[in-house]
């Protein structure tokens, strides 16, 4: 809603007394310029570069946005900033507590404004996907028309939280979680800003190292906690924030674990050795570490993909399937909440029966063909789809299987340097067996010689 009398007089109160606000508040950006991260948005001629009136002009206006991005990216920031640089109307609404009644009363508004003065109105509508479908619906017509420019912003995937008459209406940008290069920027210019902390601590290397690792690219968290610490050891008369300071105050251990060192790749190691040894506990330990000290979680995600295949192949079939679907989720939701995903699937492939017969079947064809063992492919195999291939020769003889009443049929189909290797030997582990039997029943049928 627009500002009334009170909460006019608390933000001149803010801006007179900016040290009773906490500090991200202090520390928004007042232009676009000052924004972290987000290049890819922030570009001439982009659509938040017009909302503020950077090259809006002629008959083609700015345009309807949805900021879509993690928590802690900017979403809020970006439309403070516009609120302060833009000249036209700006109202806010958060979806937690609007509805439709107050949607209406600010189009109203708008529509007044636009009427009467030649106004016009930017609606920053927070948590849209919190909306339901007929509140989303009463914002069709003002957008369509223009009577407002929405701005909203949402954490959760446009395609399935936003109406799509209002995506069609609207632009998608996506917000990039932001980099620890970007909170590192954004810590040292509070440590030294005048609306930040004005060099009153200093901060180690360890301490801002651990101060990346709570942030997990949040840069609202990263500042709720420098704030803290800093206070903490303000009121020890510390002239530096101490990782023993930052540890107490925030109470999470500084966990050893270097992303681009031996760390990194050590306790990932530990992580899928635990989970093909079939320790569900270690897995999950090993795995905690990796989520407490930050690691991408797409990396997690990864491993546990290539665990699925090399460790239990086709003796539990879901295990692939269950890693892949964990790696899309942890795609599309990230931490915190992707945590309780990689569990999921580390407890599903450490319980699981393991076979890595699809590992050594792979290793061993592909020393076959690497030591020359290729030869050309059986003359009844080839291509016989073109004029002239069957004066070759090409396509003759072969058997189709599915005439035959096995569906298989007894003919060669390796080259004649390999017709009688075997690569696959399958385990009578799990689900595994019932391909070990299947691999057997073949076999013969094809008239194998057994080697």
């Amino acid at each position: 809603m627009e500002p009334d009398l009170f909460t006019a007089a608390a933000e001149e109160r803010q801006e007179k007394d900016p040290a009773g606000s906490p500090l991200a508040v202090r520390m928004r950006p007042r232009t676009l310029d000052e924004v972290v991260g987000q290049r890819h948005l922030l570009k001439p001629g982009s659509p938040l570069r017009r909302l503020v009136g950077e090259g809006a002009k002629g008959p083609a206006g700015p345009s309807s946005v949805i900021l879509w991005g993690p928590p802690g990216t900017g979403k809020t920031t970006l439309a403070y900033v516009v609120s302060k640089a833009t000249n036209k109307r700006f109202v806010e609404l958060s979806a937690i507590t609007a509805g439709v009644k107050e949607v209406r009363a600010v189009i109203d508004g708008a529509r007044r404004a636009t009427g009467g003065y030649g106004q016009e109105t930017v609606l920053f509508l927070d948590e849209i996907h919190r909306f339901s479908k007929a509140q989303q619906d009463s914002l069709l017509p003002a957008v369509e028309n223009r009577w407002v420019t929405l701005i909203a912003a949402t954490t959760e995937n446009p395609y399935f939280s936003v109406i799509s008459p209002l995506l069609s209406r609207s632009l998608l940008l996506t917000l990039e979680p932001l980099t620890d290069d970007d909170i590192r920027d954004l810590l040292r210019r509070a440590l030294s800003d005048e609306r930040g902390l004005r060099d009153a601590v200093a901060l180690p290397v360890d301490t801002e190292d651990h101060l990346l690792r709570i942030a997990g690219g949040d840069a609202r968290r990263a500042l709720t906690a420098l704030e803290a610490a800093a206070g903490a050891a303000l009121d020890q008369d510390e002239s530096e924030i101490s990782l023993a300071t930052l540890e107490q105050t925030v109470d999470r251990a500084a966990v050893k674990y270097d992303r681009d060192g031996d760390q990194h790749y050590d306790v990932a190691s530990a992580l899928i050795k635990s989970i093909r040894g079939s320790d569900v506990d270690a897995a999950l330990h090993y795995l905690a570490r990796m989520i407490e000290a930050g690691e991408d979680p797409r990396f997690i995600a990864r491993r546990l993909m290539i665990s699925a295949s090399e460790d239990i192949g086709l003796a539990d079939p879901h295990a692939l399937p269950t890693a892949v679907a964990a790696a899309q989720a942890v795609a599309m939701i990230g931490f915190p909440e992707a945590a309780l995903t990689l569990s999921h699937a580390t407890i599903a492939l450490a319980l699981a029966p393991k076979s890595n017969a699809a590992t050594t079947a792979i290793g061993a064809a592909l020393d076959d063909v690497r030591k020359g063992m290729a030869g050309p492919v059986p003359p009844h195999l080839r291509d016989g789809h073109y004029k002239g291939a069957a004066k070759l020769g090409h396509a003759q003889g072969y058997v189709y299987p599915h005439d035959l009443a096995e569906g298989i049929a007894e003919q060669q189909y390796a080259p004649d340097a390999l017709k009688d290797r075997e690569y696959y030997t399958p385990t009578r582990h799990g689900s595994e067996a019932r391909y070990a039997d299947a691999v057997e029943w073949t076999r013969k049928h094809l008239g194998r010689k057994r080697s």
